[in-house]
């Protein structure tokens, strides 16, 4: 059961933990006419949280905007939201089809389960639409052979996709009793052999950290909310290439995106770390899920 705040308004971008150099991707992203932008992660990772910053960024009372949820987890001004309802025929698709014979400017799918949702979401993508959704993938790359398994053709998936954003939540540290520390070299040598096990590079590993020390502000656990931890995935005319390829690997577009400056959930979590917005030891944790 999830437990939801009444009158909750959308966070902005920066406010889930997004960092500047993200947020301006992102942006870019939402300037282009039509395509899809895919949110992804497991389940409680934050993507609807996210879909919905990104959807408060694009809401005007001008502007025709159409959700299908399940379920509605906030209602927004000027957004026309629709709640699924297997009962009724109320299904992700059938709400597609319909959306469409109303020409909305902007769709948002809750999340894309099925083949029949990736369809209809990449046919509304290709004939003018601004299309948000969701995947559950464990990293940005991972979504495009996710799409091809649910027989979308790589060829349509270059085509419409414009930005891949997969997430995971730490806490935060508390800021009522945070302090900075110089691990030993003990944990730093653990820190560094499990950063480099999960694909990072051990020597970027802050040599200064920060945690909670507990306080009553944070019932003395040293940690108060959470945050995003986040990857960006700009998909441009290169890694559009890639993707139509029949030779497409997933290996060789990783490899292509961090040539091309893609910060990983893991390298972001690790700035965080510096910054002292949260602690390695979390970062570790959530990626390791």
């Amino acid at each position: 059961m999830r437990l939801l705040p009444a009158g909750q308004k959308p966070l902005a971008l920066e406010e889930i933990g997004m960092l500047e150099d993200m947020v301006e991707k992102v942006e870019a992203a939402l300037k282009k006419s039509f395509g899809m932008v895919v949110v992804c992660g497991p389940t409680g990772s934050g993507k609807t949280t996210t879909l919905y910053s990104i959807l408060n960024m694009l809401n005007k009372p001008e502007v025709n905007m159409v959700t299908v949820e399940d379920p509605i987890e906030y209602h927004i001004q000027y957004v026309n939201q629709t709640q699924i309802n297997t009962q009724a025929g109320v299904t992700f698709a059938s709400a597609l089809r319909a959306f469409l014979r109303q020409d909305p400017n902007i769709i948002l799918v809750g999340e894309i389960r099925d083949e029949e949702t990736a369809e209809i979401s990449v046919h509304a993508a290709l004939t003018g639409h601004t299309l948000l959704s969701s995947l559950h993938t464990n990293d940005a790359a991972t979504a495009i052979p996710r799409l091809i398994d649910m027989k979308v053709p790589p060829f349509l998936i270059a085509a419409v996709l414009n930005l891949i954003i997969a997430q995971r939540l730490v806490r935060k540290i508390c800021v009522s009793c945070i302090e900075s520390f110089t691990p030993s070299a003990d944990v730093l040598e653990v820190l560094q052999r499990t950063h480099e096990e999960m694909g990072g590079d051990g020597k970027v590993v802050p040599k200064t950290l920060y945690h909670g020390r507990g306080c009553p502000v944070c019932n003395f656990t040293g940690h108060r909310g959470r945050m995003g931890i986040f990857e960006v995935l700009e998909i441009d005319n290169e890694v559009r290439t890639a993707i139509s390829d029949p030779e497409f690997s997933l290996d060789a577009l990783m490899k292509m995106a961090r040539q091309k400056g893609m910060i990983t959930m893991l390298e972001d979590g690790v700035r965080k770390a510096e910054l002292g917005m949260t602690t390695m030891e979390e970062v570790l944790r959530v990626i390791r899920e």
